[in-house]
């Protein structure tokens, strides 16, 4: 893989950055890097930000990782490849350079929200690389496992549009015992303040976080909820290249529901969808779903 020097004015000298894998297969390649105004967090874009513009804005995806890591270490190939689909993705933790695990303290959930406002300034900024040219009504926020449950927790924030979450579910009062020390651990009661459409996309029954993420679903009836198993276990297909099946139901959920592409809501809607039809993958919704 390719390491770059920086060169953009907006960042510190010693700003990081790496292209993944060939800047993944969408027709906006994508780069990771540092930003130093969004401290312990990585950052993934288009490389060239030119395309975009008041017209057409970036959407974003907010993202927090399994295990309360503070690096998307595991999941950095999933999200480049969701960036370069003209997309900018806001990652908790410090960006992975190295292909291994991050040792160190755990993120927060606080970290999320540090994202959403940093993503909101960027873009009203006239001195940033970013200055109108990010959709900041249409933010999804997601995260796998414990990342999942950092989302659940600041579900009720209003400038949310979209839910993904992840091989995750909350904990039930019979197995929060489960639990690892140090996950955000909010009650099933805080499924109630979800107020956007949400999915779920899991790893089968093999999954730890199946039953958690299931009795979400079947808990959730005040929104769009879809549920999305692929039998592959707790570890999804993140580390894939280009993030594997998880990357594709993924930007096919956010090019649908943030961009408006009818072509990829197929992948959804209605009993014949395509995700059913695809090899492995099973989708359930309940009656507010299409």
């Amino acid at each position: 893989m390719l390491c770059l020097a920086l060169g953009a004015s907006a960042q510190t000298e010693s700003a990081k950055q790496r292209v993944v894998e060939d800047g993944g297969t969408g027709p906006y390649k994508a780069i990771m890097k540092e930003e130093a105004s969004l401290p312990a967090h990585t950052i993934f874009a288009p490389q060239d930000l030119s395309a975009f513009g008041a017209s057409k804005p970036l959407p974003v995806l907010v993202w927090g990782n399994g295990a309360c890591t503070n690096s998307p270490w595991e999941h950095y190939k999933f999200l480049n490849e969701i960036a370069s689909y003209g997309f900018i993705v806001a990652a908790t933790g410090y960006i992975p350079m190295e292909d291994k695990p991050y040792r160190g303290p755990m993120s927060t959930t606080q970290q999320q929200i540090e994202s959403i406002d940093w993503v909101i300034a960027q873009n009203a900024d006239p001195a940033s690389p970013y200055y109108q040219k990010i959709d900041t009504k249409q933010i999804c926020v997601a995260g796998m496992s414990c990342g999942g449950l950092q989302t659940l927790f600041n579900c009720a924030d209003p400038r949310i549009s979209l839910l993904m979450i992840c091989n995750s579910g909350l904990f039930n009062q019979q197995n929060a015992g489960q639990a690892v020390g140090g996950m955000p651990m909010p009650p099933k009661e805080k499924l109630t303040e979800i107020h956007t459409p949400i999915i779920y996309i899991l790893g089968g029954e093999s999954d730890i976080a199946y039953g958690n993420g299931m009795d979400d679903f079947h808990r959730i009836s005040h929104v769009p909820a879809y549920a999305a198993n692929l039998p592959v276990g707790h570890g999804g297909t993140y580390s894939k290249p280009h993030g594997g099946e998880f990357a594709v139901v993924a930007l096919a959920w956010l090019q649908w529901q943030l961009k408006g592409d009818q072509k990829a809501a197929l992948m959804f809607k209605g009993k014949d969808n395509e995700l059913s039809r695809r090899e492995g993958w099973t989708l359930e919704k309940n009656d507010k779903a299409q």
